[in-house]
């Protein structure tokens, strides 16, 4: 029997720059599903400790920010292209969220247990009703275990790097590919080894390798994912 597709929920967990915010907005746009964007709230999160000098070189002064914590509010509105823009206290912050001194202190603030905490709730509530699509690092794990499709995506750190690497000269950042390599291990290693919810392939997810897959190949596979489980 297929499920309602307005009640299924859809995790997708992986490692960074890997496309998993890209691949489930294009899935959210073709089912109609709601996107959360787990990982820019944790983004505008360390953007917020970033401001108020509460980390630095990798360090958080955990105190100073786990009181801060009931200060911090992040929302998504849409934008004039139809998509979702990352609000933080109503200021919005898409485009400097994605920059790299974001992206080098991100993993030390989401290993947090209390911004982890905080965060997750927030998530649960928003997909309370089902009808989403989640992306991060542990969606499948923790935030919503009983997702009916969990996908883990992954690519090699050199093919990560490079397409994080035209995205960012496209915008005008003035990065270097070694910089952006260095940044994608560094990750890697830290959301692998974090103790509070580390990236894992939940036990029942699908590994979506995308190194050679295009934007359409990902789109067929994952659909392919969906009609054996009857959800679409």
């Amino acid at each position: 029997m297929m499920k309602d597709k307005s009640k299924i929920t859809i995790a997708v967990d992986g490692h960074s720059s890997c496309g998993k915010s890209t691949v489930a907005k294009a899935i959210a746009k073709e089912l109609s599903l709601i996107y959360i964007d787990t990982g820019a709230m944790y983004r505008a999160v360390t953007l917020f400790a970033l401001r108020k000098g509460l980390v630095t070189e990798g360090k958080v002064d955990e105190e100073g920010l786990a009181a801060c914590m009931d200060d911090i509010k992040v929302e998504f509105r849409k934008n004039e292209a139809g998509g979702l823009d990352t609000y933080l206290n109503g200021e919005n912050v898409e485009k400097e969220i994605r920059q790299i001194v974001v992206s080098s202190h991100v993993s030390a603030v989401s290993s947090l247990a209390f911004v982890r905490k905080r965060l997750v709730s927030l998530q649960q509530e928003m997909g309370r009703s089902g009808g989403v699509i989640l992306d991060g690092r542990d969606i499948g794990t923790v935030v919503f275990p009983n997702a009916d499709l969990k996908i883990f995506m992954t690519a090699s750190p050199e093919i990560r790097a490079e397409r994080r690497y035209k995205e960012m000269i496209a915008k005008g950042d003035k990065v270097s590919l070694e910089e952006i390599l260095e940044n994608v291990k560094a990750r890697d290693h830290a959301d692998s080894t974090r103790k509070e919810s580390p990236l894992v392939k939940a036990d029942d997810a699908v590994v979506l390798d995308n190194s050679n897959l295009d934007p359409q190949g990902q789109m067929d596979w994952i659909m392919d994912r969906l009609r054996e489980r009857n959800l679409i």
